[in-house]
Formats: structure tokens, sequence, C-alpha cells
């Protein structure tokens, strides 16, 4: 992979001893060359692949840096993160913000299993090189990736509000159904195929073109839009540069065998119907975002249709698993058998970063008793809508 001369904020150097041949070193955020060779080679979730994090420092320009361990100098761990203020404070995060999800930073499982990782050398070396820091803020962790657990919940940490779905491949694709409801999915799945070949015939695309990349793109944008304004959800894809991140990261994506990051689409009498942008991280598809066009077709659920399509390729191509992400829908649970709680961890790094990590604690409590009662949750959506000027037409997905 070639890396892009990007400018970088910051550009201090800290290193940290913990002993036993271990340090700690804090690195320009464009410094990705030992990133690159220790994910290529370790462990990461997909918002932890170097592609991404060159991608999002490119088009976001955040002030960045990574906290790189170091064994003997070989490079075992590193945490790339970008410094924002949240209010009064300003906190690290991970690349990308809402947009990452289920992480675990890019690190050598062996060395996470023989239990070296210092946690508090981390934060000393981050507290060292960059004062300004109040608090690290990382949210939705996966506990553990490939086996391995991960060490990050040494921090002060508690779970995060929204449950991840996901649903074992084992067996291929006729044992999954059998689990599953499969008659009903299959007879639903021949009918909507009747549908939309009377709509003008369908086909499923898997975008292996910059164009085709666009393309795709350009429409989920669109669809994305126009769902939050019906919801009165702020739209996470409105701002350029988020936009400008995905096109250059699924773009960039097809030069890699196989790429890392891929669009697939469902087109129905030549107009795209339903979206989805997946990342391929290690034995399971993850699907990071999907959406759907909301016109005269929407009731045949091309959604559904496409996820369909999706997942019996995913058993085709011998994966393991199909990660739904985070996110509690009934279209999920159709399918899923596998909950992951994931774990937000809140390090105070000052002393206004402690009260911080209070208010994150109580309100991401609040979020869960929110969403883990159906009543409430429920009426919160309604009055979501209602603030937004829509009529309730029944549940939301």
């Amino acid at each position: 992979m070639s890396f892009r001369s990007l400018s970088a904020k910051a550009v201090t150097r800290s290193g940290s001893s913990p002993g036993g041949g271990l340090s700690v070193s804090i690195l320009p955020a464009n410094d990705l060359t030992a990133y690159a060779e220790l994910a290529r080679d370790g462990l990461h979730a997909p918002a932890q692949h170097p592609l991404w994090i060159e991608e999002w420092l490119a088009n976001a320009v955040p002030d960045g840096l990574i906290a790189m361990v170091e064994e003997d100098g070989r490079a075992v761990y590193a945490l790339a993160l970008e410094v924002e203020r949240s209010g009064p404070f300003r906190i690290a995060r991970f690349m990308s913000g809402r947009h990452a999800n289920g992480n675990f930073p890019a690190a050598d499982p062996s060395f996470l299993k023989a239990g070296a990782f210092d946690a508090a050398a981390l934060l000393g070396a981050i507290r060292a090189a960059r004062p300004d820091i109040d608090a690290l803020v990382l949210e939705r962790l996966l506990p553990e990736h490939e086996g391995v657990a991960n060490p990050l919940l040494a921090l002060p940490h508690f779970p995060s509000p929204n449950v991840a779905l996901a649903v074992s491949l084992e067996g291929g694709f006729d044992a999954l159904l059998s689990r599953v409801s499969g008659k009903r999915k299959k007879k639903k799945h021949r009918s909507q195929t009747r549908k939309f070949k009377a709509a003008g015939g369908y086909r499923r695309i898997t975008a292996k073109t910059p164009e085709e990349v666009s393309r795709l793109l350009d429409a989920f944008f669109a669809m994305k839009e126009a769902r939050f304004r019906k919801l009165g959800i702020a739209n996470v894809f409105a701002e350029l540069e988020v936009q400008n991140f995905f096109r250059s990261l699924f773009r960039d994506a097809l030069a890699e065998n196989p790429p890392p990051f891929v669009l697939h689409a469902l087109e129905v009498g030549g107009e795209l119907r339903a979206i989805t942008g997946s990342s391929l991280s290690g034995n399971r598809l993850v699907c990071e975002f999907g959406a759907i066009l909301e016109d005269d077709l929407a009731h045949t659920s091309p959604g559904d249709f496409l996820f369909f399509e999706n997942i019996g390729e995913a058993c085709r191509q011998g994966l393991d698993v199909f990660d739904f992400s985070v996110g509690d829908e009934p279209y999920k649970r159709l399918w899923c058998d596998i909950e992951t709680r994931h774990v937000d961890v809140v390090a105070p790094l000052s002393a206004k970063g402690a009260l911080l990590a209070q208010a994150l604690r109580l309100k991401a409590g609040v979020k869960a008793r929110i969403k883990n009662s159906p009543t409430i949750w429920r009426l919160a959506k309604l009055l979501r809508k209602r603030a937004a000027g829509q009529q309730p037409q029944g549940e939301d997905d």
C-alpha cells in the first residue's frame, strides 16, 4: 500500500519505558508505515484498517496522533486517534467518530496473549505528549476479536448502549436457512424476484469500478438524507468530508485483493433500490451501513432481498460470520443468533476529564434503559418523528 503525503497537526514524539523491553511513542498521524505493517500481519477491526485511517486523514484532516507500543524495537500495538472538542472538553477518540464501530486497535495477537500490555504506560505517554487532552473516549469496542481479549478493557469502561447483532454461517447457506425460518425466507425471496422482474427486471451489483462506487454512494447518500429527515435524526453522512471519505475508501479499496471494503446494491427497473456498504474483517463480513429507496417498490422490502443475497454470497465465500454491526432492528433479528455488547472506554487524563467520564457513564446508562424498554423506545421514536414534522405510520425500522 502506498500512503499519500499528509500534513499532520500533531508532530510531538514522546517516549515512555514501562520496563520489560516495552516503550510507548506518540507519533504524528501521518506516520503510518509501522502502523500499516503491524495491521497487515496482526489483528485490527475495519475502522482501524490502515486504508480507513489513511482516507480519514486525507479527507477530514483531523488533529490526529498514533500511540505506538514497541517491544524491543518492534511495533506490537497501535492506537490511531483524533483529537476534537466536545463542549468544554478536548477528547481523543477513534478516527471517524460515530462511523467507527466494533473497534479493536491494530495489534500483534501474540503480544496481547502474553499479557504484556501496560494501559497505564499508554495513558502516561498520551498525557505527556498532549497535555491538552482531557480524556480518552473510545466507544463501541469489541470485547474480543478472533479469540483475543481487548486489552483496552483494562481501562475504566462500561457497556455501550447499543447491542451488535450477527449470524453464524456455520454449515453453509442451506444449513443457516434451516435455523432461521428458511422456508418462509425462500418463499418471500421467490415472490420478490417475480415482482422485481415484473417491474422491469433486476440485478445485484457489486461495485468494481470507481464509476460504480460513485453511482452507488450518490444514491446511498440521497436515500439516507431522506430517511434521516423523515425520522428527525441528524444525518451523520451529511458533511462533505464524510462523503468524500467514503468515496475514497471504497474507490481505493478496489486496488486490493480481496477489497477490504465493498459496496453492494439491488437495481430494479434500472434504478437503485437498496445499497449496503460492508467490510471484510478476518472471517466475517460486516455490514457497515445500508439504505433503501422509499418509493412505490419499498413495500417489496428490497433491503431484505439484498441481505438474503449478501448473506448467501458470504456463505459461498466460506466466511464464518455475517455481522450486521451496531443497532437492534427487527430485520436483523430475523437472521441473527449472535449478540455482542460493545464496551465504551472513558479514561480521564485531567481533572476536567474525570467530570466528563462521570457524565458519559450516566448518559450511557440512560440510553441503555431507554433502548432496552420497548415501550419507552417506541415512545421516544414517536416523539422524534413528531418533532421532525412527520405523521406516525407504525413502527420504525
